[in-house]
């Protein structure tokens, strides 16, 4: 144990789409691990744990590109640990406020009369996240336009032609849509390109903005980035990308995987850095083996003055 007498909880979600697996994960974290010096961490106080933290990122970093969940899981285990050690919440020890934007509610692929059955039972969310991708996109949001007024962000996964794109701007505008994410495949920057120069809505990165390195080459390509935790390599890494990416005069979206409150909490510690939030993995879970985090009336996730995450496991 790093500190005796304490835990940390931690969470990656490995996506094959970015070259990780459950199997890849155990392998990587022990590489990261050796990588860190025995002595890295320094919990002495706030600043000097929030420094070695900092430090801990960059040897992960050195020791293997990529790999953003196994990264992902270690970096966040150590930040609950570091604030349980120090007695301050994670938000705070990277100098960040308590206040963070709502988070939207994700509806996923389905025919439209379902997909709209599932926005009427989240219509107490701000804004909702809609995939889309298929034939059915224009009949969906027309669906969901009869049953919810509030902003509507579309999410092609990568799933669009620019003809396709071209022939659906016209009607997302007019239904309210809010945003696009990541129409085209990641690396067709000239696609992105000619589609943002021609859109009146921002179109964002997702698939194409995995770590920070990536978000020069999106300089003018694109109006937003997406950075998620577990694609760029924990708390630490989340808030430098969304920090140089606000540098380059990109909108900000924070997203999430498929996560428990263990990562949403982690996500939200850093969501003052963001524009957009769509932190809602942890609501998409029919049981998560995880308590203490708490979303307000006003969809914004709590940040409290607990320790760490301020999250544990149930029981």
């Amino acid at each position: 144990a790093l500190i005796p007498g304490l835990v940390g909880l931690g969470e990656g979600y490995p996506d094959a789409f970015y070259g990780e697996t459950l199997a890849t994960m155990p392998v990587v974290m022990d590489h990261l691990l050796g990588a860190v010096v025995a002595d890295a961490l320094d919990t002495s106080t706030p600043a000097a744990a929030a420094a070695s933290l900092t430090a801990i990122g960059a040897a992960f970093d050195a020791a293997i590109r990529g790999h953003g969940a196994a990264k992902c899981a270690l970096d966040i285990a150590l930040h609950d640990l570091v604030g349980k050690a120090t007695g301050v919440p994670v938000h705070r020890l990277l100098g960040l406020p308590a206040t963070i934007p709502p988070t939207d509610f994700t509806l996923g692929l389905d025919t439209p009369e379902v997909v709209a059955e599932r926005a009427r039972r989240a219509a107490r969310f701000p804004a909702l996240k809609v995939k889309v991708g298929g034939p059915a996109d224009l009949a969906t949001l027309e669906a969901l336009r009869g049953v919810y007024a509030g902003p509507l962000r579309v999410d092609a996964n990568t799933g669009w032609t620019p003809e396709t794109a071209g022939l659906l701007i016209p009607e997302l505008v007019r239904l309210g849509v809010e945003l696009i994410e990541q129409p085209f495949p990641p690396r067709r920057y000239d696609w992105l390109l000619d589609l943002q120069a021609a859109s009146p809505l921002p179109i964002v990165a997702d698939e194409s903005a995995v770590i920070e390195e990536d978000l020069d080459a999106l300089v003018g390509v694109v109006d937003g980035v997406n950075v998620k935790l577990a694609k760029c390599g924990g708390v630490g890494a989340a808030a430098r990308m969304l920090r140089r990416a606000r540098e380059l005069g990109f909108r900000t979206f924070l997203g999430c995987m498929e996560e428990t409150s263990v990562g949403i909490a982690a996500s939200a510690a850093v969501a003052s850095l963001a524009e957009w939030a769509d932190l809602d993995g942890c609501l998409l879970l029919a049981d998560d083996p995880f308590e203490g985090l708490e979303l307000g009336d006003d969809c914004r996730w709590v940040l409290t003055d607990a320790p760490g995450l301020g999250v544990r496991a149930r029981g």
